[in-house]
């Protein structure tokens, strides 16, 4: 990691180390849960000696891009204050997505409103999304995910007949 990467996950530790909301996954990759929603936080090199912040929301898995979602996704961006909405074709999700500049310039308060406006918006999103087109939020996904890895490990502790 360079020294702006390095910089730049300090400021969101001390930042984020009192919430019950956060997680980290790695030196440069932490979660924020907020509602039905997850954020990703990743720690980004930008050159040699630059980082930022990349903030992404995976909404919704497995709707169709068709035209009258991408209009919607594009009217709603020019409203937002910041971020935007994006289509992930390989995955057919639904992102929300914003980066700002981390390093030695990237303070608390900048950070946290970053965090909380993709964290609100997010978990508003998706909801709304699923309603009107289809497809699961990531929040449905995962704990189908751990459903499915529980029983798998344990089988038999779900027999209701014994």
């Amino acid at each position: 990691m360079n020294p702006a990467e390095v910089a730049t996950s300090l400021v969101i530790e001390r930042t984020l180390a009192t919430s019950p909301a956060y997680r980290k996954v790695d030196d440069s990759l932490y979660v924020i849960k907020q509602g039905s929603a997850y954020v990703m936080v990743a720690v980004v090199p930008w050159g040699k000696d630059k980082a930022c912040v990349r903030c992404t929301a995976q909404l919704v898995k497995g709707i169709k891009l068709d035209q009258r979602l991408a209009i919607q996704l594009l009217e709603l961006n020019s409203f937002l204050r910041f971020g935007a909405f994006a289509w992930d074709p390989q995955q057919e999700t639904v992102l929300f997505v914003h980066s700002i500049l981390g390093g030695t310039t990237l303070d608390s308060d900048e950070l946290l409103a970053t965090l909380r406006d993709v964290a609100l918006i997010a978990d508003e999103y998706d909801d709304k999304l699923m309603a009107k087109y289809g497809g699961q939020r990531m929040l449905d996904l995962l704990e189908e995910a751990a459903l499915e890895t529980l029983m798998e490990k344990h089988p038999r502790d779900f027999d209701l007949g014994h």
